[in-house]
């Protein structure tokens, strides 16, 4: 396991006042000095067995703990990543079942908040239709579950040419809506999933409604995560002006699915100030600075500067 620390100062330009130290510690012995709050953006490979993957999450959450953090990122699949739909489907459970009983445990335990992006939840029609939901859940520092979010595009895709083919629609179920930003000890927290991140009318949304970080745990394939995972995750913060953060899953899963990795951290600027690499299982710290947020948003004031709803439809 390694230890990812980004250290920021405020300075007039963003990007400037960025020092960035990378630590091999498996135990987390760096800690943030800094009065400002810290968010852990976390890194791993699930496998189909969810007490191995609790465990993994667990260490996970510790070491994060231990390094200041107050709120910790998981990625999509953190409860398991199934090697087919009949697998998927089985091991999946409700909301108040065992895994998501244990995390919120561990969170009182800890008086840590979690985001638990992509949480395979069994759906309202479960009995006739066997289908379920991809939820993104959060747990305050009480252990209370305070916002579930439901993956509102699912991935339907068949990259014949790179060996992508997925088909979540064929076990999930599509939310219907977007939830408002929580608010969280680092901020007002927007809530995506993975593909969600390809949509900037949702991160849109969620700035028109006070997010100040938007945050899409994630398991990009390789093929896509190469090509578009770190420009997509930029532009979504520099058009919105908010932190971007996206826990990630990396490395072989089982013999048929390998994710990507790159777990990031993006401030408003596009600065990308965390990073856990394209192979290890790992945690990323990261400095949550709202007022420098609040400075790039009165000098370049994108929002302000937006038309009228009309205008955007006038080729319609």
């Amino acid at each position: 396991m390694r230890l990812f620390t980004a250290l920021r100062e405020r300075r007039p330009s963003l990007a400037a006042g960025l020092l960035a130290l990378r630590s091999k510690a498996a135990r987390g012995q760096i800690r943030m000095s800094s009065s400002l709050p810290v968010a852990a953006v976390c890194q791993m490979t699930a496998t189909p067995d969810k007490d191995a993957n609790f465990s993994a999450c667990t260490r996970l959450v510790e070491q994060a703990k231990e390094g200041g953090a107050s709120m910790v990122f998981l990625p999509e699949g953190f409860d398991y990543i199934g090697s087919n739909r009949e697998e998927t489907l089985v091991l999946s459970e409700t909301l108040d079942g065992d895994i998501i009983t244990r995390y919120t445990h561990l969170a009182r335990k800890l008086d840590v908040w979690l985001s638990l992006g992509g949480f395979h939840e069994r759906g309202h029609d479960w009995k006739t239709d066997r289908r379920i939901y991809n939820s993104h859940i959060i747990i305050n520092g009480q252990g209370e579950i305070v916002s579930v979010y439901r993956k509102g595009h699912l991935f339907d895709v068949e990259l014949t040419s790179k060996g992508v083919s997925l088909r979540e629609s064929a076990f999930t179920v599509p939310g219907t809506r977007l939830l408002p930003p929580v608010q969280t000890p680092i901020g007002k927290v927007g809530l995506g999933v993975c593909y969600d991140l390809r949509f900037p009318e949702l991160s849109s949304a969620l700035q028109r409604h006070g997010a100040e970080i938007l945050t899409y745990p994630s398991a990009f394939t390789v093929a896509t995560g190469v090509a578009h995972w770190e420009v997509l995750l930029r532009a979504r913060a520099i058009e919105t002006q908010c932190f971007v953060l996206a826990a990630a899953q990396v490395g072989a899963h089982h013999a048929k699915r390998t994710s990507y990795g790159h777990a990031l951290a993006v401030d408003p600027w596009g600065v990308v100030i965390g990073d856990c690499g394209g192979s290890d299982v790992g945690v990323t710290l990261i400095q949550i600075d709202l007022q420098a947020l609040q400075d790039i948003r009165r000098d370049m004031p994108v929002q302000q500067h937006r038309r009228e709803k009309d205008f955007y439809c006038s080729l319609d």
